[in-house]
């Protein structure tokens, strides 16, 4: 079923929250504390905008723009061109006018697909949840219309409500000495309470170091490539102080292979963040309230799906 930001038992636990969901799933037919109707509205909602996204009007109005822009460029390299230089210009202007218009329709239709229909409710659903402090685990990045790696705003952002005071508890209407009431014949199923997993000090350890890095490759070539043109200067101008440089080789030879411990470090614990983040999905699916992931969790777990 995968991770959904709120489970439906999360959003059925507090009574305003229910009956909200309920209120918004009635106006767009749909039940947002049912898990599987959830599952199956996101996964549908993201194919469609994919495909919205992949329509021709958008491959033609980049294509378009581009011949537009780059039309003007040629008139130095064709004398056809040359000789008829205000066409090419104008031309060149309603090539640019008209994709930068398909390209806007295209987007202008994303949105809507994006904004409209069951989605907003259930972006309007979250909303609420988190207003009465139920956590989102994850909100996936093309809810939002946010871009791959989760930056900037979005296009269709998760509204944000006044923070709401907790229910009060109900009095008891008895009184303190009545006699408490007769046990039923039949005993009702007592509730099974769902725990989160803890989590493991190995995912601790990669949402440390999962930013860590990425340097290696560099800083070696480039230790190489000073050792190497220390020695070639050394040879050419015949000065014995440019060998000295070699000893950037084995520096940069340490450096990579630091990296490539690094990697491997980095690839075991991501998998056991992978194991944590799987095991989470189990316990919302068995009615466990997830607590919100870490950045380093989200973007593994945008990556994985």
């Amino acid at each position: 079923m995968g991770l959904l930001p709120v489970s439906g038992a999360a959003l059925r636990s507090d009574t305003r929250v229910r009956e909200a969901a309920r209120d918004i799933g009635a106006r767009y037919g749909v039940d947002y504390t049912d898990d599987a109707a959830v599952t199956a509205l996101l996964a549908e909602r993201r194919k469609s905008l994919e495909t919205e996204q992949r329509r021709p009007a958008a491959y033609l109005g980049l294509l378009t723009l581009m011949a537009g822009m780059f039309l003007p460029f040629g008139i130095p390299l064709s004398p056809a061109l040359d000789a008829h230089l205000f066409a090419v210009l104008g031309a060149a202007g309603a090539l640019t006018v008209v994709g930068a218009a398909l390209l806007v329709h295209a987007r202008a239709q994303w949105k809507q697909a994006l904004r409209n229909g069951p989605l907003a409710g259930y972006r309007e659903v979250l909303g609420i949840a988190r207003a009465h402090g139920i956590p989102l685990a994850h909100i996936p990045p093309w809810l939002e219309g946010r871009t791959t790696g989760g930056g900037g705003k979005g296009a269709a952002p998760i509204p944000t409500y006044p923070p709401v005071e907790p229910a009060p508890q109900a009095p008891s209407d008895a009184p303190p000495d009545s006699a408490p009431a007769p046990a039923p014949s039949t005993p009702a199923p007592a509730s099974v309470s769902v725990s989160v997993p803890p989590k493991p000090s190995a995912v601790s350890h990669y949402e440390h170091m999962a930013d860590a890095g990425g340097w290696h490759d560099e800083t070696g070539c480039l230790l190489f490539l000073a050792g190497a043109g220390g020695v070639t200067w050394a040879v050419t101008v015949g000065t014995a102080v440019g060998y000295a440089a070699l000893l950037l080789v084995p520096v940069a030879v340490w450096i990579w292979l630091a990296g490539r411990r690094q990697g491997r470090e980095k690839e075991e614990l991501r998998e056991e963040a992978l194991k944590y983040v799987t095991a989470l999905e189990a316990a919302q699916a068995a009615g466990a309230r997830v607590p919100e992931l870490s950045p380093q969790l989200r973007a593994l777990l945008d990556d994985h799906h």
